[in-house]
């Protein structure tokens, strides 16, 4: 049952509460004519709401029970995102502040949460959200908000706290709030006046940002907020967020509604250069600890898999924050273009992994003496344009660009696997089909009817096989000879990759725990691997004395 406050009764308002002052004389009505007034006034409006931030108490840590003390950066934030027009009427409608961990990000959102709930922003019956990866994540910025309404006298008599769902209502403007996990089935048909989206490149897809984007229509003066770290994924929606951003930041696309704060060490920087790292953390030395900040670097120099941790989450740099499989420093020099007919009739080894009928399919190629790589994926065309959108890929380009081959229906149609392998065993020397054994009876029942013969060998998935296959593809890459072309398919894959270590040591690539598709990198993988299982070619007599 909901309650204002600790054990409140059920909601009975006779006379309205005035949004403002949440603190010292109150007048008994406002009407909320004045209030309004007050809302809208001009440029004293981003003053109106510091001064109503700076009213709240701290709720935890050496400092609760203190003020509210917005430092000026914050400070500038506020007076952007708040700034009027010569009407009186907010500019920003979209803003994005992304920066290091421990910089008070959740503390901002919830005061800016609680300032369009029940503050100087709050409109009648206004829906204010905050969205999170998961209900752990949103329900962050909702207990930080709880905790300050029950710190409050004046917001714990008019907000109704609904612990069960996350919810809060405020009696007086009949607006509310609840936390949404990025399940984007519960964001259809709201109508957001505020929200914050909350650590958005942790987010698996962009659909619940859009829709709460796309629901603001219906607002006067809607805002939203993207509040988070950098994404390594160049593709997701935050990385799009941040390039936009920067753009507007620089001058190159004029758009006053939009207001980028981005903090950041640029990637061309030493990650261990201190004097640096305020660049990403406005706190820094106030109430985040440079102490702290050296402990976690001097660990990150000594690990290396800790590295890009610190560097994603303390310097607010595009680099991933688990352990890479492969850095793209490694891989991408290794990207210059070629022209696959020049294979035509050399010796080569290949990968199939079969994924899901519903999924990806991974085909490579692996030419030994070349040091060559080909790879393709097979795609259903039915599901092309909801799978492009669900994975955050430009499947419909790659199609185009011949990375991927769609066929038709809702799922992989196994004959074009056996086509393309047809055409494979005809166009080159191939000496081994190293393939998985899930899933390839459908495919080995195909290939008997169609009468196709092919030197097939079963390639595990587990450590025993796939061991010694992950170490020679990284070996390959290191010393500078495996050269794919720049297959962009293979990029993102190895962008999606998490690698899995058993107590031995031996690592396999791990599909349930990676953050998106990677069959055809595991195919790719399986051909090096076997490639390097392959007996060597014999060479004729002849050739070895000819001169």
């Amino acid at each position: 049952m909901g309650r204002r406050g600790p054990g409140a009764k059920p909601v009975h308002v006779e006379k309205p509460l005035s949004a403002l002052p949440l603190f010292g004389e109150q007048p008994a009505v406002i009407k909320k004519k004045a209030t309004t007034k007050r809302r809208l006034k001009g440029g004293k409006r981003a003053q109106v709401v510091i001064d109503w931030i700076e009213d709240l108490p701290i709720t935890s840590g050496m400092h609760a029970g203190r003020k509210f003390k917005l430092r000026q950066w914050q400070k500038d934030i506020i007076r952007a995102l708040y700034a009027t027009d010569e009407k009186g009427r907010r500019i920003v409608r979209q803003a994005l502040i992304s920066m290091g961990r421990k910089n008070g990000k959740s503390a901002l959102a919830a005061a800016l949460a609680l300032v369009h709930l029940c503050g100087p922003e709050a409109e009648p019956r206004g829906q204010v959200f905050s969205a999170a990866a998961d209900r752990n994540q949103a329900g962050l910025i909702y207990r930080e908000m709880k905790a300050i309404i029950e710190a409050v006298p004046e917001l714990s008599r008019r907000v109704i706290v609904r612990d069960f769902s996350k919810t809060l209502e405020d009696a007086e403007t009949g607006s509310t709030y609840a936390a949404l996990s990025s399940d984007a089935r519960k964001a259809h048909g709201l109508s957001p006046s505020f929200y914050i989206a909350d650590e958005l490149a942790q987010w698996p897809n962009r659909e619940l940002l859009d829709n709460l984007a796309t629901g603001t229509g219906a607002r006067a003066e809607p805002l939203g907020i993207v509040i988070s770290t950098q994404s390594a994924d160049p593709l997701s929606a935050m990385s799009e967020m941040v390039s936009y951003g920067e753009k507007v930041r620089d001058g190159v696309i004029e758009d006053p509604t939009f207001s980028p704060h981005i903090f950041t060490v640029p990637m061309d920087a030493d990650p261990w250069d201190e004097s640096l790292w305020h660049l990403a953390n406005p706190a820094l030395g106030d109430f985040l600890s440079v102490e702290q900040m050296r402990t976690t670097a001097a660990q990150a120099q000594r690990i290396p898999a800790r590295e890009s941790v610190f560097r994603n989450l303390h310097l607010n740099q595009p680099v991933e924050a688990d352990e890479r499989f492969i850095h793209p420093r490694d891989w991408d020099p290794l990207g210059e273009p070629f022209d696959p007919a020049e294979l035509r009739g050399r010796r080569c080894i290949a990968g199939l992994d079969l994924g899901s009928a519903a999924d990806l399919c991974g085909l490579a190629l692996w030419f030994p003496d070349d040091d060559r790589l080909l790879v393709w994926g097979f795609i259903p065309d039915g599901q092309l344009f909801v799978k492009e959108k669900t994975d955050l890929a430009p499947y419909t380009l790659w199609c185009g660009q011949g990375f991927l081959i769609p066929t038709p229906g809702r799922a992989i149609h196994k004959s074009w696997v056996a086509e393309k392998l047809r055409e494979i065993a005809q166009d080159y020397d191939l000496q081994a089909v190293a393939f998985d054994r899930w899933g390839f009876k459908d495919l080995e029942v195909i290939l008997d009817a169609e009468g196709i013969v092919l030197p097939l060998t079963p390639h595990g998935q587990g450590f025993k096989d796939m061991g010694p296959s992950v170490e020679e593809f990284e070996r390959l890459v290191l010393d500078g000879r495996l050269h794919h072309g720049g297959n962009p398919l293979l990029r993102w894959c190895l962008s999606n990759v998490t690698v899995t270590t058993d107590p031995a040591g031996a690592r396999k690539l791990d599909k349930a725990r990676s953050r998106g598709r990677i069959d055809p990198l595991i195919a790719a993988v399986m051909a090096v691997g076997q490639a390097s299982r392959q007996p060597a070619p014999v060479v004729p007599f002849f050739e070895v004395f000819s001169f």
